[in-house]
């Protein structure tokens, strides 16, 4: 019941070929084909990229008085 019998396939061959045609389907796969092969080679060249140089240091940021960042304890309030 889960599994499909060879009988199944071919079935399902045969309306996929009445559907899209003979032709159309190694046109698909051929662009299909020039895809992948585009990605791979864009993903060739991120790795042969040097890395952005104004990414390298750390951004400065300048806050205001009375505003702590996250995650840093609070100071005790000076006892007078």
């Amino acid at each position: 019941m889960g599994s499909m019998s060879i009988w199944h396939w071919m079935v399902l061959l045969v309306i996929v070929l009445v559907l899209f045609g003979a032709g159309k389907i190694p046109r698909l796969m051929g662009d299909m084909a020039k895809g992948v092969k585009a990605f791979k080679s864009g993903l060739k060249d991120d790795e042969n990229a040097p890395p952005p140089a104004d990414q390298t240091a750390a951004p400065q940021v300048q806050s205001s008085p009375g505003v702590r960042p996250v995650g840093e304890p609070q100071k005790e309030a000076p006892k007078v």
